[in-house]
């Protein structure tokens, strides 16, 4: 999942890690990162990290790469028909029905217990990461402690750092995890603070975990068992704290759709 995704739920369950005022001083360059990192420890351990995970932060370096990639994301700027087309949307359907058949007892505990069907989950699972193809190979406590330190959005991102060492400390994540740009993770790409909300089911880099997680994820935004997920329908809300692209959205409902039939 990218990195937009849920803003809202977050303020909402801010709750869990307290205040995060920012006594550090973010930056817009590699230079100010080490000393960043030392006085940034201090509000972590307050935060309550412990010791595995203000080492894993001590060892994070600044993510050039993450920093380039927040600067160029482009394709949430296409139309419907250019994003379907470049996400490769018709390939995502075809295989999607195959894993759905493959994999159908699967999906249908993930129903029974979540009440998501399988349509929306595969084309979110398709769309991240190619069926778990492409999970990335960006380190996770880089990148998000990268963005953490970046002026652009360090609110956010401090969040998702005191998650992921979090989650360190718990030993979900380790110190080299990895995953994409934004320190998404597993084979439908969550955020480390969205774990910590709704992972289920063990190691996100398995499917079954994965999309238990997901199918959990959009329980939470609202999801009501039974109803439609097509703009203008019940469900389509709990698409829309997936990610705030709007073409993604309409994406994940088309070829939700295409794939239940």
């Amino acid at each position: 999942m990218r990195a937009f995704r849920g803003l809202a739920i977050f303020a909402v369950m801010g709750f869990l890690f307290g205040s995060t005022a920012q006594a550090a001083q973010c930056g817009s360059t590699a230079a100010g990162f080490s000393a960043w990192k030392s006085e940034f420890a201090s509000e972590a351990k307050a935060a309550g990290v412990k010791a595995r995970g203000l080492s894993a932060l001590a060892g994070t370096s600044y993510a050039t790469g993450t920093i380039y990639a927040d600067r160029h994301q482009k394709s949430f700027k296409l139309s419907l028909s250019e994003f379907m087309a470049k996400r490769g949307a018709a390939a995502i359907v075809s295989r999607g029905r195959g894993m759905k058949k493959a994999n159908a007892a699967l999906f249908a505990s993930i129903e029974a217990k979540y009440g998501v069907p399988a349509g929306p989950l595969i084309a979110i699972w398709g769309m991240e990461t190619g069926f778990g193809a492409v999970m990335g190979n960006q380190n996770t406590i880089s990148a998000v402690a990268t963005l953490a330190y970046d002026c652009r959005r360090t609110d956010y991102f401090t969040d998702q750092l005191l998650a992921a060492l979090k989650l360190i400390d718990r030993g979900t994540l380790s110190a080299s995890s990895s995953g994409a740009m934004h320190g998404e993770v597993g084979q439908t790409q969550f955020l480390p603070k969205n774990i910590l909300l709704y992972g289920v089911g063990g190691s996100l880099t398995g499917k079954a975990a994965a999309l238990a997680s997901t199918a959990n994820y959009l329980r939470g935004h609202g999801w009501v068992e039974g109803k439609g997920y097509q703009p203008g329908q019940a469900n389509f809300s709990a698409i829309q704290g997936w990610n705030a692209a709007t073409v993604y959205q309409k994406a994940i409902a088309i070829i939700g759709k295409q794939i239940d039939g």
